[in-house]
C-alpha cells in the first residue's frame, strides 16, 4: 500500500460522507464511519485474483451437497427442531431448505467472515469494480449500526461484506432481517443462529415460497422425448409433463405443483430436473443455477432422501467465461441470434443454441459446452 493510496482513500472518504449525509446518515454515525474504516488492500487483491472455477455441477454438487454437509445438516435440525417448527409454523417455510442455504452459505455458522464490513465496503466502493454497488452497500450498513442493532466493530463478514449465518448484504438485512427471540435486535452475527434463520426464512417467503413444495426433484424422460422443450424459460404445468411422460423416481407421476421448468443442467448427457416455482425463490436468494439445484438437492437428502440416481457425464468440458462468449458470437455470426455477448448464458442463449441443435439434427438440450463450441467452430 502506497502513500498515494492512501491519499486517494482518504479523499474517497471525504466525498462519500457528503452523500452519505445525503442519504440520512447522522453526524454521530458519520464519527463512528471515520473511525471504524480502513483502506484493505487484501480486499482489493481478493477482488483482482478472483480466478474462474470451472466446475461442473456435478463436481459443484459433490463439494456443496458431501455427505459430511449432508449428516451435520441433520445433526443440525436435531438440534434446532423446536426453533425450525417455530420457523415453519410462521413463515411457512421447510426447515430443510433453511437449514441447506445455512448450510451453503457459512457450513451451518462455522464460516461467517472476519472482515470489518464497514472498512470491506469503503474499499471496495473506494476503488475497484463495482463501485457504485458497494457503495450504496456501504450507506445500508451505515444505517444498521445508526439503528443500533450492531457496534461497528462487531459488524464482521465476507471480504465482500455478506454478513452473518446467511451471508446477507446489509440491504438485504434492512429489507429481511428480523428478530425472531424478542431481544428486540436483529442479531445475524452472534453464535446463536435464531435471528439469522428466521431471517432466511422471512427473506423467502416475502419471494413467494409455498410451503409444502420442493425447489426441485430428478425428473426421468421417456425415450425419444422432445429435448427441445425443456429450460428454465419455458415452464409448463406440472400435469402437462406428467402427461409428456415425464416421471420422478420409482415411476411416480409428478404432483400438482402448478407451473415448472424441466431444465437439464448437465445436458442430454445427465439427469433431468424438474424445476419448481421455490426454485425460483432460491434464485433471488443467490442467481446461480446450480446454487439453487444445490439448496434443493441438500435439503432432500436433510430430509432423508437419496441421491441423484441418474449419472452425471465424465470430462464434461465447461467453457469459460471468454469461450461463452465465443459461442454467443458464433451462434449469432450462424443466425441464431443470442441478442448479445457477455459471456452469461442465460435464457437467449439457450434459446438461440436450441435451435442450432435442432437445425444441425443434434439433441436439442440447450446445453452450453466444449462440443457444442466445437461444432460451431466446425461449421464457421
Amino acid at each position: 500500500m502506497t502513500p498515494a493510496d492512501l491519499t486517494n482513500f482518504e479523499n474517497w472518504r471525504s466525498d462519500f460522507i457528503t452523500r452519505a449525509e445525503e442519504e440520512g446518515v447522522s453526524p454521530r454515525t458519520i464519527r463512528l464511519f471515520l473511525e471504524h474504516s480502513w483502506l484493505l488492500p487484501d480486499v482489493l487483491e481478493r477482488q483482482e485474483n478472483q480466478k474462474e472455477i470451472l466446475w461442473s455441477v456435478r463436481d459443484y454438487l459433490d463439494i456443496t451437497v458431501s455427505d459430511e454437509r449432508v449428516r451435520k445438516g441433520r445433526k443440525a435440525l436435531r438440534a434446532n427442531r423446536p426453533l425450525m417448527a417455530a420457523l415453519e409454523e410462521k413463515y411457512q417455510v421447510s426447515a430443510d431448505v433453511i437449514l441447506a442455504i445455512w448450510g451453503l452459505e457459512t457450513g451451518y455458522g462455522a464460516v461467517r467472515g472476519s472482515y470489518e464490513v464497514l472498512s470491506a465496503l469503503a474499499t471496495l466502493a473506494s476503488r475497484g469494480k463495482r463501485t457504485a454497488f458497494f457503495e450504496s452497500e456501504l450507506i445500508a450498513a451505515l444505517k444498521i449500526v445508526q439503528k443500533g442493532h450492531i457496534a461497528p466493530q462487531n459488524m464482521v463478514g465476507s471480504w465482500a461484506g455478506a454478513m452473518g449465518h446467511g451471508q446477507f448484504m446489509p440491504s438485504s438485512y434492512l429489507a429481511y432481517a428480523v428478530d425472531f427471540d424478542g431481544d428486540k435486535r436483529r442479531d445475524i452475527w452472534g453464535t446463536d443462529p435464531t435471528d439469522a434463520l428466521a431471517s432466511i426464512a422471512n427473506y423467502l417467503h416475502k419471494f413467494g415460497w409455498r410451503y409444502g413444495q420442493p425447489c426441485s426433484e430428478e425428473a426421468f424422460l421417456p425415450a425419444g422425448f422432445d429435448l427441445s422443450l425443456t429450460g428454465r424459460d419455458q415452464p409448463r404445468d406440472v400435469m402437462e409433463w406428467g402427461a409428456l411422460g415425464v416421471r420422478l423416481s420409482k415411476g411416480l407421476t409428478p404432483s400438482d405443483y402448478g407451473m415448472a421448468s424441466l431444465i437439464l443442467p448437465a445436458g442430454a448427457n445427465g439427469p433431468a430436473v424438474l424445476a419448481y416455482q421455490n426454485f425460483d425463490v432460491i434464485l433471488k436468494y443467490n442467481n446461480a443455477l446450480s446454487y439453487a439445484l444445490s439448496v434443493g438437492c441438500l435439503a432432500h437428502r436433510i430430509g432423508g432422501n437419496q441421491k441423484f440416481s441418474q449419472p452425471w457425464p465424465e470430462d464434461q468440458r465447461i467453457l469459460t467465461r471468454a469461450e461463452m462468449q465465443d459461442l454467443q458470437q458464433r451462434l449469432t455470426h450462424a443466425g441464431f441470434d443470442t441478442l448479445g455477448a457477455d459471456g452469461l448464458a442465460g435464457p437467449n442463449t439457450h434459446r438461440a443454441l436450441r435451435a442450432f441443435q435442432q437445425a444441425e439434427g443434434l439433441p436439442a438440450d440447450g446445453f452450453p459446452c466444449g462440443a457444442m463450441l466445437d461444432r460451431l467452430m466446425a461449421v464457421a
